[in-house]
């Protein structure tokens, strides 16, 4: 059983480095497309991700026309506040790809337009919030789908 983690441009490399580490603590594979806001050499990437970073299952593409073009027939979930549905409503399965956008500002306009029956947000429960973390969303989307798909 395996989810995929994909990350769209992400820009801050100890989110990346602590979401690589998750991604090996669930047996999860990592998806990062660029362009990336730091180099994978990065030591604040590394200290993220500690020794485990070798480990950790990890595909790079050069862009999303890359990811899509080889990963575009399978089942996908993309992650927005702009979302409709709750993240505990996706019908998760195995080598189901998670999408999340970058830290500044999510997931492309024209990802989230194309994609909205598939299109999630994780509730939040305050006004003075916008968002949260990007590695604690993927935390929470990633063992909600372990906890249903247990």
């Amino acid at each position: 059983m395996a989810l995929n983690i994909v990350l769209i441009e992400p820009e801050i490399p100890n989110n990346t480095g602590n979401i690589g580490r998750l991604a090996l603590a669930t047996g999860s594979n990592l998806h990062l497309v660029k362009p990336f806001g730091f180099e994978l050499s990065d030591k604040r990437l590394k200290r993220a991700g500690l020794d485990y970073w070798p480990h950790i299952s990890r595909f790079t593409y050069e862009g999303q026309d890359e990811f899509f073009s080889i990963h575009g027939d399978k089942k996908m979930a993309f992650f927005s506040s702009h979302g409709k549905k709750a993240h505990w409503s996706i019908p998760y399965e195995d080598d189901l790809f998670l999408i999340f956008g970058k830290e500044s500002v999510g997931l492309p306009k024209e990802l989230t337009e194309a994609n909205e029956d598939m299109l999630y947000q994780i509730p939040l429960y305050s006004e003075h919030i916008r968002s949260l973390n990007l590695a604690n969303a993927v935390s929470i989307a990633v063992y909600e789908g372990l906890r249903q798909l247990s």
